[in-house]
């Protein structure tokens, strides 16, 4: 009998995936085949997100959520499960800002800023991994930040505790390499300056000054991440695990 070839289509789970860099990596990674799973909290971002996706003949699954909900989480991947019977890649995108300093902020807001940029992740992980074993591996990809190796800027947008989140993602990232390997990888990748489509106040006000800090010359977009993301997700062979990957344009000393 001839050999056959699994042509089942894999599947990616985003979540923060309707807009801006969430958006740009599901969107690749629907135009390398992949069917793409979307979580987001805004329900039109979403809309217009999958409908690009089926435009690229690829199915997309959405669902409105926040990532702090533990219990959501749990539901969305059963959900994709009984449909797609798969998970091939999680890219645990969701994040929010958190501008306030250590006099400022209120101990509701440190909590909310640890739930969604740390927590969010280990949500969507946990049932997940079960799902990846269960058909042979998979690959996990966490968004830290450049602040989590450099501790930010007095004037970055985000403050110590969006850093602290975003360094715990780091531990958990290579944690989880050692515990799950090697069926299933996990990874990381450290953003600096981005731009997206409804980028924020200071990048819009001072890109050039910024721009002249980084050896490429110019901030980053979405899809400089995107690309980094699909390498993760599709690489073969494979032997690239507990990485956090920096996509600064070389902005940084380090």
């Amino acid at each position: 009998m001839a050999e056959t070839t699994d042509t089942t289509p894999k599947v990616a789970l985003v979540t923060g995936g309707g807009r801006g860099i969430g958006r740009a990596c599901a969107l690749d990674l629907a135009k390398h085949g992949f069917d793409i799973v979307l979580v987001d909290l805004i329900e039109d971002d979403l809309a217009r997100t999958a409908g690009e996706i089926a435009a690229l003949c690829r199915q997309a699954l959405t669902f409105v959520a926040d990532v702090r909900d533990y219990r959501r989480a749990a539901e969305i991947v059963a959900e994709v499960d009984a449909h797609w019977g798969r998970i091939d890649v999680l890219f645990n995108n969701a994040g929010k800002p958190m501008p306030k300093g250590i006099e400022e902020i209120t101990e509701d807001e440190f909590d909310t800023t640890i739930d969604i940029n740390l927590k969010g992740a280990f949500n969507y992980i946990q049932p997940t991994v079960p799902l990846m074993r269960r058909n042979g591996g998979g690959r996990i990809i966490n968004m830290s930040s450049m602040n989590a190796h450099t501790g930010g800027v007095t004037s970055a947008v985000s403050k110590f505790a969006y850093t602290s989140a975003k360094a715990g993602i780091l531990g958990m990232t290579r944690a989880l390499a050692k515990e799950l390997a090697p069926e299933i990888v996990v990874n990381a990748i450290c953003p600096g300056v981005i731009k997206t489509e409804r980028s924020n106040a200071m990048i819009d006000a001072r890109e050039a000054q910024l721009a002249a800090g980084i050896a490429m010359k110019r901030v980053g977009t979405p899809q400089d991440v995107a690309s980094v993301v699909t390498f993760l997700a599709t690489s073969e062979p494979n032997f690239l695990t507990g990485q956090d990957i920096q996509i600064d344009g070389m902005q940084w000393v380090r």
